[in-house]
């Protein structure tokens, strides 16, 4: 093994010509290392790799990006940024564009896709190397179909993009199908679904799941619930459930069967024992629900740090890497589930107000 020995402390930060003569090599041959290019012996990597640590040199992406002629700035457009998916996928997509050397630019957009124009052409006057749009409703889809944007640009509706489970179902689909037949393996068969909004592709994608989950199984899907995702819908919606009719809940997110819950817990309607309810998604805060929430949990970070790597590789062919798929949904069973009841708990739900 080679050892580098250090110059004279230096006042400024190490460049790359510094690396060069350390080594005893080129600037480059230094470029070459750095790049994982072929055509280096073993021995010199390992020396300039040396010299790279014992001078602490870190690459500038800004002197990179002039040499290259490319820009190391991602654009991102985000709807819903204060829902729990959104925020956790550009979590992800954040962490990757830093880990690559890229810094993520992020525009938010409302739902209805009112403001599309003025962030796309905010988006434009900016060097970009790409793009990412997390889009989930279809007013913003409709509002993007018009922009001629000059850098590629990766549409991810999260969890409908190509990622599938064995069966080729995704992200929603399964998530929807794990979590009722949850439910059905615990012997419910009259199943409530809450959905989220109608016009959001996730919620389509989910209320569609579970009326195929249930004629898979040969039971009947129950009329649905519509929601907005916020816990003040699921809230209304635990108001008009009939424990006569409904022994389980699916609320196609968490925010909702907190709702539901309290809504319930207010009429006497004990969960699980008399209904029980699990969500989707399992946001931080599903464990300490009251009872803590059964829920199906979502790899929101790791879809949004598979879409940077993908845009990257859209980008640059050789030099993007691609990441490991997301998680597939998984089952997170807590107390909010229960065995259903035969015959059905006799309860007397208290009249709200």
């Amino acid at each position: 093994m080679s050892v580098v020995t250090p110059p004279a402390a230096s006042t400024h930060a190490a460049t790359m010509y510094d690396v060069a003569r350390l080594a005893g090599v080129s600037h480059q041959t230094v470029s070459r290392v750095l790049n994982d290019e072929p055509g280096t012996r073993p021995a010199t990597r390992e020396r300039v790799r040396a010299a790279i640590t014992t001078l602490g040199y870190r690459r500038n992406p800004a002197a990179t990006a002039l040499a290259s002629r490319r820009s190391h700035r991602l654009g991102a457009l985000v709807t819903g940024m204060l829902e729990s998916g959104p925020s956790k996928f550009i979590d992800g997509a954040a962490t990757a564009a830093r880990q690559a050397g890229y810094v993520l630019d992020i525009v938010s957009l409302d739902h209805t896709g009112r403001d599309t124009t003025q962030a796309t052409d905010l988006l434009d006057q900016h060097d970009l190397a790409g793009v990412v749009v997390l889009a989930p409703s279809d007013q913003v889809h409709d509002a993007l179909a018009g922009w001629q944007a000059r850098v590629p640009v990766l549409v991810a509706t999260a969890l409908e993009d190509d990622h599938t489970d064995p069966d080729g179902h995704t992200g929603n689909t399964t998530a929807t199908r794990v979590a009722l037949e949850h439910l059905l393996g615990l012997g419910h068969t009259r199943i409530t679904l809450v959905s989220g909004p109608e016009h959001w592709a996730s919620a389509a994608a989910r209320t569609r799941a579970y009326h195929g989950t249930m004629a898979a199984h040969d039971h009947p899907s129950l009329p649905v619930i519509p929601g907005d995702w916020s816990a003040r819908s699921g809230y209304d919606a635990g108001l008009t459930l009939d424990p006569a009719t409904t022994t389980a809940v699916l609320a196609a997110n968490d925010q909702m069967a907190l709702g539901v819950i309290r809504a319930l817990s207010e009429r006497g309607v004990p969960v699980p024992e008399a209904i029980s309810v699990i969500g989707i998604d399992d946001i931080p805060e599903a464990g300490y629900f009251l009872p803590p929430l059964t829920t199906v949990r979502l790899d929101f970070h790791g879809y949004g740090h598979h879409a940077i790597t993908t845009l990257l590789r859209t980008i640059d062919p050789e030099g993007g890497r691609l990441t490991p798929p997301p998680e597939l949904p998984r089952l997170v069973v807590r107390a909010s589930t229960a065995p259903a009841l035969d015959p059905p708990a006799t309860v007397t739900a208290r009249v709200p107000g």
